[in-house]
């Protein structure tokens, strides 16, 4: 049986799941890391993720640590929420500290 060839929108996911618990990263580091599409292409499919299907989009911010993509959540705050629940700190729509929770796909082999 031949192996499905995954998508994009599957490749974004798989490197999202492994961010850990407690850090970030940003859409712009995902495509570097996939060498496909751009930050833009990251973020439309992080908006194919669905609540519940194990994709932590929460943990995914622009390039300057800002929750851009919070308006795509139930409600704006969730995605702060969410962080502050894994103990990463937010203010004014910012990750406070970001370079010490900003983790790279490289860390972890994604």
């Amino acid at each position: 049986m031949k192996k499905k060839e995954s998508n994009y929108i599957d490749q974004v996911h798989e490197v999202v799941k492994n961010i850990p618990f407690g850090r970030v990263t940003s859409y712009g580091i995902i495509a570097d890391y996939l060498a496909l599409g751009s930050a833009r292409m990251v973020g439309w499919a992080l908006n194919n993720s669905l609540m519940g299907d194990g994709v932590p989009a929460h943990r995914v911010v622009n390039r300057k640590g800002e929750l851009s993509g919070r308006n795509n959540f139930a409600t704006p705050e969730m995605m702060q929420e969410l962080l502050e629940n894994e103990g990463v700190e937010v203010l004014n729509d910012r990750v406070v500290n970001f370079i010490k929770v900003l983790w790279q796909p490289s860390e972890k082999g994604a």
